[in-house]
């Protein structure tokens, strides 16, 4: 089954219900194994969905590399990012730049023909491969940053089987979908399978 815009506004809902749960002190603990807290980690996810959605939307596609929007840290250590939320703002604001860059995404692969391409350094990719990306940083992110804030973070086993089948061809879906795309990005180790040091998916389409 393909990879769809619905399936990354479903992960994002789930995500942003779950990121408002937290407790407003912990915001300045380390997600998960990450060396960034967990604002700086939903900062970095809404980056990315943000940049995503900024790889489609040329019409010519961005195929020679990123669009070259400007950079920055806000600490040195912290991600490097084309977008920061507004630290006044709060939790509330920091969670309302995560669902407008997910909303960007989102509107921009659904107007994007399938055969469109665009530049990612995993290789060049289409709507279903940016969608599919989009949802995996989501997933495995928030699991970072549920583990920082002390709150539950369970996604749909179907999404995780999909994007699995989607972005990493090579490895088994087994059992539990969700404990293999944690294995596959390298946040555990599984029976008979040691913790991957180094990891990448396959964005190229399937075709």
């Amino acid at each position: 089954m393909p990879v769809t815009p619905e399936d990354l506004e479903d992960v994002v809902r789930q995500a942003v219900a779950v990121l408002r749960r937290a407790p407003q002190e912990r915001w300045g603990e380390k997600a998960g194994s990450l060396e960034w807290d967990c604002w700086e980690t939903v900062e970095h996810l809404a980056d990315d969905m943000f940049c995503y959605a900024t790889q489609l939307a040329p019409h010519s596609g961005a195929l020679n590399g990123y669009v070259p929007f400007l950079m920055t840290r806000q600490r040195e250590g912290g991600p490097n990012e084309t977008l920061h939320a507004e630290r006044d703002a709060g939790v509330d604001g920091l969670v309302q730049v995560l669902e407008a860059s997910a909303g960007l995404l989102v509107a921009m692969v659904r107007t994007r023909p399938p055969e469109t391409r665009a530049h990612h350094s995993y290789g060049a990719s289409d709507p279903e491969g940016f969608t599919a990306m989009g949802i995996v940083e989501a997933l495995v992110h928030v699991h970072d940053i549920a583990a920082g804030l002390g709150v539950a973070w369970q996604p749909d086993a179907g999404v995780c089987e999909r994007v699995l089948r989607r972005l990493f061809r090579d490895l088994p879906v087994g059992d539990d979908p969700w404990q293999t795309l944690l294995w596959a990005t390298g946040r555990l180790e599984l029976p008979g399978l040691p913790r991957r040091e180094s990891w990448r998916w396959n964005g190229t389409p399937l075709d």
